[in-house]
């Protein structure tokens, strides 16, 4: 499975959400599981238990920080599938031109 999630804490003072997110961000890359972080979402793929324990466990880290804490999930559950991280994205590649003059 592969899940996008994004965790922040809400209330409390705002200069302290990129140290809260980094604290679950870390979480994530301490797992081993495949993952990336952009601007936006932190992706993780594995089994649905280890990624929900991931996630779950991230969310608490945040919520250690702050009265309250937002949490945003999107998940693609595909099982038998793995590697989709990156597969997903070349797959799309695929079909976009390159600078080659395609």
């Amino acid at each position: 499975m592969l899940v996008a999630f994004s965790v922040s804490p809400l209330g409390g003072e705002s200069e302290g959400v990129a140290e809260a997110v980094a604290q679950a961000v870390r979480v994530v890359r301490e797992s081993g599981l495949p993952n990336e972080t952009n601007a936006m979402f932190t992706l993780v793929e594995g089994e649905w238990d280890e990624v929900m324990a991931v996630v779950k466990k991230a969310a608490e880290v945040v919520q250690a920080t702050a009265p309250r804490v937002s949490l945003v999930l999107k998940a693609d559950i595909r099982p038998g599938w793995t590697g989709q991280l990156t597969a997903k994205v070349e797959r799309l590649e695929q079909h976009l031109p390159t600078d080659e003059g395609h």
